[in-house]
């Protein structure tokens, strides 16, 4: 899912302080949710265990170069939620009504959409939600295409359609809370 370059090696995203500050906040606070007071031995576990699991995925925190703070991106995250549950709905019954309706037409292809996203975890969203979709299946990220297996290609689809087809709007939405 990392992108390439010219040597065929993956390009590696470095992890700044404040990576590491916002993980091991999201650790601490995910950690004094789970157990659910304030106590001291508990505050104390929690800061000791994020700071272990800190050093240890630190070199990979540079994922997290691709989250955009703004005061509008928790709204685009749940826009994003909430156009990604009726693909869902929709994509489901869709893939249902194929399988009860032999009739149907399915005709399996291999279709390139394109993305706006620029950063690795922008573009790793956006092929998971491709993916968790019935229908849809991401199977290779190359820049800013996505090859995705498509289980009703219609003939001679070009990349415009195909991208309008099967990204709709989460390109737009996920852009909101991801570079």
């Amino acid at each position: 899912m990392e992108p390439r370059s010219a040597s065929s090696r993956p390009v590696r995203e470095h992890p700044s302080a404040s990576h590491y500050l916002f993980a091991f906040v999201a650790l601490l606070g995910l950690w004094l949710l789970l157990v659910g007071n304030l106590q001291e031995q508990e505050v104390i576990a929690g800061v000791i265990g994020s700071l272990l699991i800190i050093l240890v995925v630190g070199p990979r925190l540079g994922i997290f170069s691709g989250i955009r703070f703004s005061l509008a991106a928790p709204v685009h995250f749940v826009f994003y939620l909430g156009q990604f549950l009726v693909a869902l709905v929709r994509a489901n019954l869709d893939v249902a009504r194929r399988v009860l309706s032999p009739s149907l037409p399915i005709r399996p292809g291999v279709v390139e959409v394109k993305t706006r996203l620029t950063s690795n975890l922008g573009r790793l969203v956006l092929a998971n939600s491709i993916t968790l979709t019935p229908g849809t299946l991401s199977v290779d990220v190359q820049g800013d295409t996505i090859l995705v297996h498509w289980i009703d290609c219609p003939p001679g689809v070009d990349i415009d359609a195909a991208t309008r087809a099967i990204v709709g709007s989460f390109d737009h939405h996920i852009s909101g809370f991801l570079k």
